[in-house]
């Protein structure tokens, strides 16, 4: 089933103009209250707690029921969380004075979000990440091989991605440490062991599997929507000099695995269906298994600021939007599924880094300065980076805009910790 909220739609709740979290969005996370985790969803300013509304008796079941995601869906998948939107949105719609009209309820239920720090959305077991960023390969292929087609042979016909390291992926707010590793000056003999010296983010969409698939099932591409959960924005971190001596021949490995910061409000695609889009022609035609029915990108607009110890606000950066995907999700899901890999609930799954086809639409610092040759100068201080220094701060924001309202993903913002 799907539940689309209506684009009119108004709640007594109050939301600032602008939000994120208007009625039409009500997102998932995880708080930790007392010692214990709960889902929560958020409107406006403020997080609603589940557990709290079934104590009430605003939904059904028991309290313990909306401790975990994972419990909501159960077998459900998607179908759970769209039947439980719909119960929220009752509840908070305009004319409904049931909790409206209730101010002890309230009181239990509401919560400032800003006094919520949030957790993962799921726990995590797999996490695979994706290269689905066609200028960004194109721009990279242009940097490392300059004398070849800036594609490789592959990059029409599949989705390209890599198994990353689902212990090492974190939520918004926890700071990322420098990592060290090898890495071999161009000029020397011998690599050296030490702190990475070209730390940088990569801008990507993150969806949740919610539904498990048997081994050796194959799950054709106009069934996969029910096995995607949701959304979040993906911060896959990389150490570019690392990365630059470890990755042949097998990929990277200590340069990606250190960490990848995740939005911690999972973003439901009944959320987003309004904004499904055709997205980029895809030449030359896929291979029929790949072949989706229906639109599978998402018209989303994204933008990264950075702010240095110095600075007294963010600047931004660099604004892009999903839609430069070649590939989509549900052709990602697909094709990791094509060969009998069982998905299991809770699986991560990133894009790979989403770039524009100009300078300030890139989605990393190895292209905003192409490779460290054109370093990018922050206006308030003077300052000026090619790759992030200790004490940056890096802030993803996301959303997709309606007429009158915007579903958003909020902040993924982290900060460097020196190594």
């Amino acid at each position: 089933m799907k539940f689309l909220i209506p684009a009119k739609a108004t709640t007594w709740a109050p939301v600032p103009a602008n939000s994120d979290f208007p009625i039409q969005n009500l997102p998932f996370g995880v708080v930790v209250h007392e010692d214990e985790q709960r889902v929560v969803t958020r409107i406006g300013d403020q997080i609603l707690e589940l557990a709290a509304l079934a104590e009430e008796g605003f939904l059904p079941g028991d309290p313990v029921d909306y401790l975990d995601i994972e419990t909501i869906i159960g077998e459900e998948g998607g179908d759970g969380l769209s039947r439980l939107r719909k119960m929220l949105y009752d509840l908070l719609r305009t004319d409904n004075p049931n909790l409206r009209d209730n101010s002890a309820a309230k009181a239990k239920c509401f919560h400032p979000a800003q006094d919520a720090p949030l957790n993962l959305p799921l726990m995590i077991d797999a996490y695979v990440d994706f290269y689905s960023g066609i200028n960004h390969a194109s721009n990279v292929g242009k940097m490392f091989r300059p004398d070849m087609a800036p594609l490789l042979p592959n990059y029409r016909h599949l989705p390209v991605g890599y198994n990353g390291r689902a212990s090492s992926v974190i939520p918004s707010g926890v700071p990322v440490k420098r990592p060290c590793g090898q890495t071999k000056a161009a000029d020397a003999d011998m690599p050296t062991f030490g702190p990475t010296k070209e730390l940088d983010f990569e801008l990507e969409m993150g969806f949740f599997v919610g539904a498990q698939s048997e081994m050796g099932e194959a799950i054709p591409i106009d069934e996969i929507e029910d096995y995607i959960l949701g959304f979040v924005m993906v911060n896959d971190w990389s150490a570019r000099d690392v990365q630059r001596w470890e990755y042949q021949p097998l990929g990277p490995f200590l340069a990606k695995s250190f960490a990848t910061s995740i939005s911690p409000w999972l973003i439901t695609l009944d959320a987003l269906e309004p904004f499904r889009i055709a997205g980029l022609t895809q030449d030359p035609p896929v291979l029929p298994h790949l072949r989706s029915p229906k639109p599978g990108h998402y018209d989303i607009q994204l933008e990264v600021s950075i702010q240095t110890p110095r600075m007294t606000k963010p600047q931004v950066i660099s604004r892009t939007n999903t839609k430069e995907l070649y590939w989509t999700a549900y052709q990602q899901l697909t094709h990791q599924s094509s060969n009998g890999t069982p998905l299991e609930v809770g699986d991560l799954y990133a894009s790979g880094t989403i770039s524009g086809s100009e300078k300030g639409t890139f989605g990393s610092l190895l292209e905003l300065s192409w490779r460290g040759t054109e370093p990018i100068k922050l206006t308030e201080t003077g300052e000026t980076r090619t790759f992030l220094q200790d004490g940056d701060v890096v802030t993803f924001r996301g959303w997709a805009q309606g007429e009158g309202f915007r579903v958003g993903f909020g902040e993924l913002t982290t900060e460097i910790l020196p190594a």
